[in-house]
């Protein structure tokens, strides 16, 4: 957390069959009656039993989030959490300040999203701590999450492994794994998100919060990296695709895969304005037309005839005539008001549409104000 890498031990790894899940008729308190569902029956479930090594909520959503980038990377399910693709039941624990030995356990079920799960474990943390400091005893048992009341409740106690009736499969054969086979299948996985993350803030000079964004789905670093590739600068691209790109698909609630503007494109647009053939407003503006026609960045600049940024000579004449116009703001910025010169470049955008090149405004401007 803060930055700092937390090693999670895997306690055990199996895989299981799916059979059936309950559906109740409201809560499950005041159910009249419940229903199973068989849909998933005979689908491969893989569970992943993590050690006591997270201190915190915020530890364990940042470890589900971890896990679920890497499920999804290695194509094993789409991470869904709401769907019930991937679930998650939390066990918490308490103990004393320098205790060794954990308290007892309690197990949270019924929590379909990583904010769920975090809420969750915070509403029982202060619920035992408040219990222990009262001088109660924990029970082991299993509760679940009401994400209406922002609480947890009892659903059953017996909770030891004898409880669950476990025996070994007696049909299934033991499974040698060799060194070679290890790395053989070692060498056949793709570049796994903390890996990918370290190489893009290195390669392409991106913050690791950019790297973080861009590695959420493959589909995303494939596409920043296509930018790069098509020659965009990775800073700029990322900024892009963060601001930009990213809002307009949520808005339309459309995935990056179905993102009527294409890698290349988006990368001809963060050239242009990067080497100044337009300015980012424009750029801005440019964006929207090719989100909402499909259209190249060059197509829209020269048919809208937006590539011609305005002269020195004419973003002087304007600025005169802003600053005439503004005589009252003029005196504030000379009394020391520094706040005020963003008002006058606001106007200098507005007077010069957006097609003034920013650094020019904010010299002539100073020079003048001066």
């Amino acid at each position: 957390m803060g930055g700092a890498a937390r090693r999670i031990g895997i306690q055990r790894l199996h895989l299981e069959e799916d059979v059936g899940k309950l559906i109740h008729e409201g809560s499950l308190e005041t159910a009249q009656s419940s229903q199973v569902d068989f849909n998933r029956a005979g689908v491969p479930l893989m569970e992943i039993v993590s050690k006591p090594d997270i201190r915190t909520s915020e530890e364990a959503g940042a470890y589900l989030r971890g896990l679920r980038a890497i499920v999804v990377y290695l194509g094993v399910c789409d991470g869904n959490m709401e769907e019930g693709s991937m679930r998650c039941d939390a066990n918490i624990s308490l103990k004393r300040a320098g205790a060794t030995p954990l308290g007892t356990k309690v197990e949270v079920k019924n929590m379909n999203s990583f904010r769920n799960v975090q809420h969750a474990l915070e509403y029982e943390i202060k619920r035992q701590g408040r219990a222990l400091d009262a001088g109660e005893r924990i029970v082991q048992e299993t509760r679940l999450w009401d994400p209406d009341k922002g609480q947890t409740v009892s659903m059953r106690s017996k909770e030891f492994a004898h409880d669950y009736r476990y025996f070994p499969e007696p049909d299934l054969l033991p499974v040698h794994v060799s060194a070679a086979w290890r790395e053989q299948v070692g060498a056949s996985l793709p570049e796994l998100p903390a890996a990918k993350q370290a190489r893009f803030v290195s390669a392409f000079g991106v913050t690791p919060y950019d790297a973080e964004v861009l590695t959420n789905t493959q589909a995303l670093a494939d596409y920043f990296e296509a930018m790069v590739k098509a020659g965009a600068h990775g800073k700029a691209a990322a900024n892009w695709m963060q601001t930009e790109l990213l809002r307009r698909l949520n808005d339309s609630n459309k995935e990056i895969e179905a993102s009527p503007v294409s890698a290349a494109s988006l990368a001809e647009l963060v050239i242009l304005v990067d080497t100044a053939k337009i300015t980012g407003t424009v750029g801005k503006k440019v964006f929207a037309a090719m989100f909402e026609s499909g259209r190249s960045a060059s197509e829209i600049v020269a048919a809208e005839g937006l590539s011609a940024q305005v002269s020195d000579a004419a973003i002087e004449q304007a600025a005169r005539e802003v600053i005439a116009k503004n005589a009252d703001n003029v005196a504030k910025f000379k009394a020391g008001n520094e706040g005020v010169f963003n008002f006058f470049k606001g106007q200098m955008m507005k007077a010069t549409k957006g097609q003034a090149n920013p650094q020019a405004v904010n010299d002539i401007l100073r020079r003048l104000l001066s």
